[in-house]
């Protein structure tokens, strides 16, 4: 095997290996801490089964708008495809991205856009790197807005806008991307979309942190916007441990204690899973994967 082979081949089995390693550890350290706070099986087990659904539906909300941002993502480049094709497409890279390593589901994604609408994969990194910038940014405003001065949260901003900015006009350059001037319209749309999708995400967590304790909008806003920076380093399934890892070091941020992070992260995963249930029984009913024909695409890439 040359250099470049044994270095393609370790590439490939590094990100499941490690994904593998942190969700060991992060198994083990929840169950010791489990067994160290029992209080937080009490907690859960007065949860009222009607939050599941409530969630369930916040969590809908949340899917459509991730699938808005994919047709803007698409469309910003001269591209279409029809409504149904979408939400396939967005639902089985969700349950794909949740299960595989690393940030599987955009790869999915763009794999699939490249075969079948002929968006090259250089524009579809760039459309995914401006809905990143988007996320970070509302993101980091909500996690400064409820506990820092003003002022701070318009430095930290403005240092997010300004490094995003930075790396967007270095991939256009890098890849002569060229757009029309609607290109600025459809920026506009999927920074209002994903502002959505992070408002849903925000009630999700106010909902499930309200279950377990009393705690505030504001701190539950920035809580919120702690919570979604784990999507940057999402090593393992869901970001099980990564986003926990965050919640705890923003803690004088939030200010919301460990146990009551534990408790509300455990009524997420749970509630995240039957979401993912009820979508993976709609994809394979659908028969989404052959539909789309995205095992032949990704054999064929």
């Amino acid at each position: 095997m040359t250099t470049f082979g044994y270095t393609d081949t370790m590439k490939r089995y590094l990100k499941p290996v490690l994904a593998g390693v942190l969700l060991t550890a992060t198994a083990g350290a929840f169950t010791w801490y489990l067994q160290g706070h029992p209080e937080i099986i009490e907690q859960l087990k007065n949860v009222n089964p009607f939050i599941l659904a409530l969630l369930i539906i916040c969590y809908v909300v949340w899917f459509g708008a991730l699938a808005v941002i994919l047709q803007l993502s698409v469309r910003m480049h001269g591209k279409s495809m029809s409504a149904r094709e979408n939400i396939l497409l967005s639902a089985y890279s969700s349950l794909i991205n949740f299960f595989g390593p690393g940030q599987s589901g955009p790869g999915l994604r763009g794999i699939y856009l490249k075969k079948k609408h002929g968006l090259s994969i250089k524009k579809y990194i760039f459309a995914t790197l401006m809905y990143y910038a988007c996320y970070a940014l509302i993101s980091a405003v909500m996690l400064l807005s409820g506990s820092v001065a003003w002022w701070l949260t318009v430095l930290a901003s403005g240092a997010v806008v300004g490094g995003c900015a930075v790396i967007l006009k270095w991939y256009a350059k890098r890849s002569s991307l060229n757009e029309g001037p609607a290109f600025a319209r459809y920026i506009g749309l999927i920074f209002v979309v994903t502002a959505v999708q992070l408002a849903a995400q925000a009630v999700i967590y106010f909902i499930e942190l309200q279950a377990v304790s009393s705690v505030s909008w504001s701190q539950a806003i920035s809580y919120a916007g702690a919570a979604n920076f784990s999507l940057f380093v999402a090593l393992t399934p869901g970001a099980i441990g990564i986003r926990e890892a965050f919640l705890l070091f923003t803690q004088n941020i939030h200010h919301i204690g460990s146990t009551v992070i534990v408790a509300a992260n455990v009524i997420d995963r749970a509630a995240y899973l039957v979401f993912l249930g009820i979508m993976a029984l709609g994809v394979f009913g659908l028969h989404a994967d052959k539909k789309l024909r995205l095992r032949q695409m990704t054999q064929d890439d």
